[in-house]
């Protein structure tokens, strides 16, 4: 029965095969003409191939970065990733561990570019030489209201692991942090659900709607 209802829902998303005469350009994918596109991308992108998506993407993503420290193997981190994919940003950075919990990706990293770097020092280093402003994103005594603060056009927004949250070392090379209000009992919400929360924060400061 589970197969069955997997079937269903699989056949309702996206497009089936191409009606009539297959469109022109080397964009397009043959296969998913001939089979459907049953991803999970917008209208404009139906058909094309992966590279095709990335090449279109690359030409209007948004000049900030999200870096996560992986410490823990944090199940956040794909979810950081999705979000990363929707907003358009130039670049994921995985700090620490190389491996990373892909499964709340959703399969998004493959359209959205992630750096690896082994220590906070090495972002550091990174962003200065790119020369973006380094931001933490964390509830901490000394942070200031993301609400109230206007965040740099280029920049690198830095998360820590659910529940600890930033490292002392992440802390230090970030210009300055920045806390989410919250209202209830709990110390920190959701790491993926702050990250969303940060990059929407940015979008709706710099991005051209």
């Amino acid at each position: 029965m589970s197969e069955l209802v997997t079937d269903s829902v699989a056949e309702s998303v996206g497009v089936g095969p191409w009606e009539g005469e297959w469109p022109a350009g080397d964009h397009f994918d043959p296969e998913l003409l001939r089979d459907g596109d049953r991803r999970n991308v917008v209208d404009r992108y139906r058909y094309w191939t992966l590279d095709a998506i990335v090449a279109d993407l690359d030409q209007h993503r948004h000049p900030f970065h999200v870096a996560i420290e992986n410490w823990q193997h944090d199940f956040n981190i794909g979810s950081i990733v999705r979000t990363a994919n929707a907003f358009a940003v130039a670049e994921v950075h995985i700090v620490g561990r190389r491996r990373w919990n892909r499964r709340g990706a959703m399969v998004t990293d493959r359209y959205q570019h992630v750096r690896h770097h082994a220590t906070v020092e090495e972002l550091a280093a990174w962003s200065a030489d790119a020369g973006l402003t380094v931001i933490g994103i964390d509830n901490v005594e000394d942070s200031v209201p993301i609400e109230t603060a206007e965040l740099p056009r280029e920049c690198v927004l830095v998360f820590g692991q659910e529940g600890p949250g930033l490292s002392d070392e992440a802390r230090a090379a970030c210009q300055r942090t920045l806390s989410i209000a919250q209202f209830g009992s709990t110390r920190s919400i959701n790491a993926g659900a702050a990250a969303a929360i940060a990059m929407h924060t940015w979008i709706r400061q710099h991005a051209e709607l």
